[in-house]
């Protein structure tokens, strides 16, 4: 009865070996040790073995399924991990391989120019903050002197917002100046930032957009003169457009919020579009010193501090400065205008090397 066993035996043992994937080895099992399985059989026929042998018989069984079992294990954990092996051999990359030729992404023009804005006035020593796009009416108009009457609190004009709770009428900002007043109460002075960011106002056409970006300038401290806010202004233009001859002109203005109040233009030929040619002149932002009302209302003494603020809209200046002559493509999503007038990631803008490209 032994050689029934050790037949059984030396043809499974060179069954697990001969086996090269763990379903054949499964197979295997289950022929030899499944429920219908070869020694599974036997070990069901000993109750007719004579008595005496039976216990013999017995322990040979199940030290045979014993020793089957954990050859079975040990080939499984073999070809497991030579599955494994070849597995991670298959999906190896060769990073000595050059690159894939790829779509490179580009630097839309709006996220461009507050790249050389921030740059520019970084270098002037301007910090970059910001604010809340849905703001109170005491951050954007009432702090900043703006009357009760005044056209831009109209609702023909401005984007309202249902009141929360017992809060004030909520407004999306016209302009990035409420970024300005958080400043100003957040610390005492003095100040130097610029406050790039949407806005929001009625109006839409090849000019216009409900939605646009502005950035502000706020310089606060002892000293400040309007020296101080032309030269700050001018160096701005000439760099932005890298002309470093590009005409300015202050021309007396009213807002609000500065007094005196100055519009500023730059030079350009009317006929051509050509900037810093030509005896025309063309509008580009608006700024002042800041009004004694608006410093007082911020808690900043008027008497001890003044200072200067400007605000202009960056879609304008990237127009004039890329020979843009549309607003509406900024912001539909059209990749072909993106390829056309979309920058290299790769080259931020850097002062030392000039804003030009």
């Amino acid at each position: 009865m032994t050689d029934d066993l050790s037949s059984l035996g030396a043809e499974t043992f060179a069954a697990v070996e001969a086996a090269d994937n763990l379903a054949s080895l499964e197979a295997l099992r289950v022929a030899v040790l499944g429920r219908q399985g070869r020694l599974t059989s036997l070990l069901r026929a000993l109750g007719e073995v004579p008595e005496d042998l039976r216990r013999e018989r017995g322990q040979a069984l199940n030290r045979l399924r014993d020793e089957i079992a954990s050859a079975i294990a040990e080939r499984r954990a073999l070809l497991q991990a030579a599955a494994q092996d070849a597995g991670i051999a298959a999906e190896r990359i060769d990073v000595t391989l050059p690159p894939r030729p790829s779509v490179l992404g580009l630097i839309h023009p709006i996220s461009r120019t507050i790249g050389e804005i921030v740059a520019i006035f970084g270098a002037l020593g301007f910090r970059v903050v910001e604010g809340p796009e849905i703001e109170d009416d005491w951050h954007n108009f009432g702090a900043l002197n703006i009357p009760e009457h005044h056209p831009a609190r109209q609702e023909m004009d401005t984007f309202y917002l249902p009141p929360r709770g017992t809060n004030a009428r909520r407004v999306l900002r016209t302009h990035t100046s409420p970024g300005q007043i958080r400043t100003m109460t957040a610390a005492p002075p003095p100040y130097r930032v610029i406050v790039p960011g949407r806005t929001y106002r009625a109006d839409h056409d090849a000019t216009h957009s409900p939605m646009f970006h502005q950035c502000e300038g706020l310089a606060i401290d002892k000293a400040i003169t309007l020296g101080h806010l032309k030269g700050c202004l001018i160096d701005f233009l000439r760099a932005f457009f890298d002309k470093p001859e590009l005409p300015v002109r202050f021309r007396a203005s009213y807002f609000p919020f500065t007094e005196p109040s100055m519009e500023v233009d730059i030079g350009w030929n009317r006929q051509s579009g050509e900037l810093g040619q030509g005896g025309d002149w063309l509008e580009i932002l608006g700024s002042g010193m800041v009004h004694p009302r608006v410093l007082a209302n911020c808690g900043v003494d008027p008497g001890e501090w003044q200072g200067f603020a400007f605000g202009m809209g960056i879609e304008r200046l990237t127009m004039l400065k890329q020979g843009i002559t549309d607003l509406r493509p900024f912001f539909e999503s059209d990749l072909r205008w993106l390829r056309h007038y979309g920058f290299s990631p790769l080259r931020p803008p850097i002062l030392h090397e000039g804003l030009a490209g």
